[in-house]
């Protein structure tokens, strides 16, 4: 679920290459944005803000969060920000133990702790009814914040996540693939990205260039696999909470997902997203953010009444 050593680049020089491609991969959001570092127990966290000001939701929208999923960055959620943004001010956090512009100092072990850091950083941007929303890894630590640390929480929306079933083999198998789609002559990609359900082999260059980068340069360049939650953790959650899940992922299997969760999470919304696999919020950006923007107006609806 999390590095067992404090992540680091090879070198300044790699350092400085992959930084220099990150900062060309956050140019796919829309201006103007602005770069914050919050100091943690386990390190410096750098968050990207979009949209209005006013993170108590009071003159503006409620704050959204947005974690994007392992060995990603920032730049992955770039369908997603003016939409969301046009009312609500987004915040998109870099992993602390992924590439990126974090910089972490302390390993944080296991659930508590990650549930920790992330909550640093919410007190330390002045956040609270934030609905957290994660990809993948990143739907992971969406879950864990719900189990473990739900004070600043509002709502959340883990998209294909981690921790519902154990990481299955294929996978594994879909990520070589990936890497070997990155080989092909450009042309070709887009088709080979829709029959692996694969987004990135159609995304901008500049979004992957850093992956590809920080694959290489950044050790430990494993994570061990998100930790399943059991079905007390999951019971536990009593936020309005919506999973998306893709229709082909290769890391769940969506229908047994649905019926865990619908089981388990109480008033939970579930749907499978047809013609999406793991990516989806870059397969079906449109259909995501209206997804997203409706499930977080209808919750401040029902507080409200």
């Amino acid at each position: 679920m999390t590095r067992t050593s404090v992540g680091h680049f090879v070198s300044e020089k790699a350092r400085t290459k992959f930084l220099e491609a990150y900062d060309r991969a956050m140019e796919l959001w829309p201006g103007p944005r602005r770069e914050l570092d919050v100091e943690t127990s386990y390190g410096t966290v750098h968050v990207h803000h979009y949209g209005p000001d006013g993170p108590d939701g009071s003159e503006t929208g409620e704050p959204i969060v947005l974690l994007h999923g392992h060995a990603g960055h920032p730049s992955n959620w770039y369908p997603q920000i003016a939409a969301l943004g046009e009312h609500h001010p987004v915040y998109a956090i870099d992993t602390l133990d992924d590439p990126g512009r974090s910089v972490q100092r302390a390993v944080a072990a296991g659930s508590e702790e990650n549930a920790a850091w992330l909550g640093e950083v919410f007190a330390g941007l002045g956040l609270d009814r934030i609905h957290l929303v994660g990809l993948s890894y990143g739907g992971w630590l969406t879950l864990n914040q719900a189990i473990h640390a739900p004070e600043r929480l509002a709502s959340i929306a883990p998209m294909d996540p981690g921790g519902i079933e154990k990481v299955p083999a294929r996978f594994y198998a879909h990520m070589i693939g990936g890497l070997f789609g990155m080989l092909a002559p450009r042309p070709l990609r887009p088709a080979l990205g829709r029959l692996l359900a694969n987004p990135a082999l159609s995304s901008p260059p500049e979004m992957i260039a850093p992956l590809m980068l920080g694959m290489r340069s950044y050790k430990p360049n494993t994570r061990p696999a998100a930790r399943p939650f059991t079905d007390e953790e999951l019971s536990s959650i009593r936020l309005p909470t919506l999973v998306l899940l893709g229709k082909r992922s290769a890391l769940l299997r969506p229908r047994h997902v649905l019926q865990r969760v619908t089981a388990l999470i109480p008033g939970v919304r579930a749907e499978i997203v047809q013609r999406a696999g793991h990516g989806l919020n870059l397969e079906r950006p449109d259909l995501v953010n209206e997804h997203l923007l409706q499930f977080i107006t209808s919750t401040r609806q029902e507080t409200r009444s």
